[in-house]
């Protein structure tokens, strides 16, 4: 038996034409609905790059223990089980965070790997200076920079043609090992590519098959933050992430192009997936993990074909999600899946059309826990602005491109209650969240009523039952027992709709601010936010120095100061030009 994976990261569905988009190029995602199954309810699970990767490989949640990091010594792997039972596992892939310190366990999880160089932040072209040296386009003033979009523009001096492009060699080396090894048996290959993830670069043919776009200033790779530019730079954005996806439809083509040539549909088992979504301007955002985790950045796109079912195609709409993909697998090969991993195999919905979950969590990890039965998506915040208590669980205690806090590891303390992790003494480290649950608040959404989540219902009955999932999915998956502290659930029983009530009056006492001014709503929130940045012992001093320049100055102008004398001279300038975003939008948190 045989099994191929392409995975790509950051393809919305919303912007793919079997999923009912209208103008953006995708004839090969066509191709492939014509063969395999679409899954219309399928979501994403931790959020975003890493912790999406981990639960692929154990097929068990990432966010609820701890935050970006690599693979654990106690954590199973689907893709090591099967090579332990002789299936050559393969992965090619340019995501270049697999050899990042976050990232550096999962690679030799596989019997072979051939990673390409260059994509986003990747720290690949030495050129000193870089800043000064390179000959970068005028970007627009709110383009997300930082270290990795000098190292980005570095690598571009390598990808003049499309050819040199990171994710077409990904795929080229994946078809080369199709060619090679069509008549093997016994393998998985996993074609993996960081496209259509920003930046937004893409050669000129495929920009072309797009409306025209302003060539004066570049906005290729917009900041995490609420939108803030004019219509026309939000459609450059829009058309160049479209062109992008057009790129990775051409090359899904050409692996289709392979399974037509050979008839690798008799034998071998294809799935198309991504990690997760991205905000192109919805809900006046741009990215992902500094807001609520909507629709258009966990309800993806997904198929799957299974040679033991080739006239099953069509589309299903029971729930599914990334924690699935490995229990289908192991399935698939024949191998048991372990305890330790909840995700569900998939064949039992083309085989007997069956309801596979009740329904399914989401999030980041320190953010909202989200819950999704089908038809409503509920999104609990933290109980109140402290976002505490909060651990992160490890043997590994890296983050993206470096170790965790010395003063968090100087607090870590040994813990050896989880199950799920083999009983292992792990590091329980003390971790912080940057960007607050609780400024957003609770939110409830009826998708069959409002599938783009702009209403934001309240019934309090649909929300304690949307609590009640919440909790039972916690209990299954080990979550700390912080986590229920942290969201003001009890794990031993139901919340009350009267404990609810009284959690909604607590809120508002808290966000009562000590000042005699009158403020507009907008004012409020903005305050609200400095104060969960600063800390709410500062205060008294915010709201002072606010009377004192009341008239003289904005309210904002005040607070920006504060900001950025908290942040310090030293902040990088992509993190300060974000929180001056969130501050500027605060009070239209949608």
């Amino acid at each position: 038996m045989k099994a191929v994976m392409v995975m790509f990261d950051t393809l919305s569905r919303r912007y793919l034409s079997t999923y009912g988009n209208d103008w953006v190029q995708t004839p090969n995602f066509e191709r492939l609905k014509e063969k395999a199954v679409q899954f219309n309810s399928f979501y994403a699970g931790s959020l975003p790059c890493m912790p999406a990767r981990r639960e692929l490989h154990t097929g068990r949640y990432n966010f609820l223990h701890r935050s970006w990091g690599p693979m654990e010594p106690f954590d199973f792997s689907c893709f090591e089980a099967l090579k332990k039972n002789h299936i050559y596992t393969h992965i090619v892939t340019d995501h270049s965070h697999y050899w990042e310190d976050g990232g550096a366990t999962y690679l030799p999880r596989y019997t072979t790997w051939e990673g390409f160089r260059g994509q986003e932040g990747d720290r690949w072209v030495g050129i000193v200076n870089n800043q000064n040296r390179l000959n970068i386009p005028k970007q627009l003033e709110s383009t997300k920079m930082g270290e990795s979009f000098y190292f980005n523009h570095a690598n571009r001096t390598r990808m003049i043609k499309e050819e040199d492009f990171s994710s077409v060699k990904t795929f080229e080396a994946g078809i080369e090992f199709l060619n090679q090894n069509k008549d093997e048996d016994n393998w998985f290959l996993q074609i993996e590519a960081f496209d259509p993830h920003e930046p937004f670069y893409v050669p000129q043919e495929y920009l072309d098959l797009y409306e025209k776009i302003r060539d004066d200033v570049v906005f290729e790779w917009p900041s995490y933050a609420p939108v803030c530019e004019g219509e026309e730079d939000k459609k450059q954005a829009i058309i160049r992430y479209a062109a992008l996806i057009s790129m990775c439809d051409t090359y899904l083509g050409k692996v289709l192009d392979v399974f037509d040539k050979h008839d690798l549909w008799k034998d071998t088992m294809l799935i198309v997936n991504t990690d997760h979504g991205f905000l192109m301007g919805e809900h006046d955002w741009w990215g992902k993990n500094v807001q609520p985790s909507y629709n258009e950045i966990v309800h993806l796109p997904f198929y799957y074909y299974d040679p033991r079912k080739p006239d099953c195609h069509g589309e299903k709409d029971q729930l599914a999600q990334t924690i699935d993909i490995p229990a289908t697998l192991l399935g698939y090969f024949g191998i048991e899946k372990p305890e330790s991993m909840l995700g569900k195999d998939l064949y039992q919905v083309l085989d007997k059309d069956e309801k596979i979950h009740e329904a399914v969590l989401f999030g980041s990890f320190g953010g909202h826990v989200n819950v999704c039965d089908g038809r409503y998506v509920y999104m609990r915040s933290s109980i109140d602005e402290t976002n505490s208590p909060l651990y992160e669980y490890t043997l590994m205690p890296t983050r993206m491109r470096n170790y965790f806090e010395e003063n968090k590891l100087m607090k870590a303390t040994l813990d050896t209650t989880f199950n799920c992790f083999k009983k292992y003494p792990v590091l329980k480290v003390p971790a912080t969240s940057m960007f607050s649950s609780y400024r957003f608040g609770n939110k409830l959404f009826d998708l069959w009523e409002d599938p783009y989540q702009k209403n934001n219902i309240n019934d309090l009955d649909i929300e304690i039952s949307m609590i009640e999932k919440i909790r039972k999915l916690l209990l299954e998956n080990e979550a700390p027992l912080e986590q229920y502290t942290r969201l003001g659930i009890s794990k031993d029983k139901e919340l009350s709709k009267e404990e609810l009530v009284n959690q909604r009056e607590e809120k508002k006492i808290r966000d009562e601010l000590p000042i005699s001014i009158e403020l507009s709503e907008k004012e409020k929130q903005q305050i609200l936010f400095v104060r969960d940045f600063i800390g709410k012992d500062n205060i008294q001093v915010v709201c002072k120095q606010i009377e004192e320049l009341y008239g003289k100055q904005s309210v904002y102008d005040v607070l920006k100061n504060i900001l950025q004398t908290s942040l310090g001279e030293k902040a990088p300038k992509m993190l300060v030009q974000m929180l001056l975003g969130f501050l500027y939008a605060a009070g239209n948190l949608d």
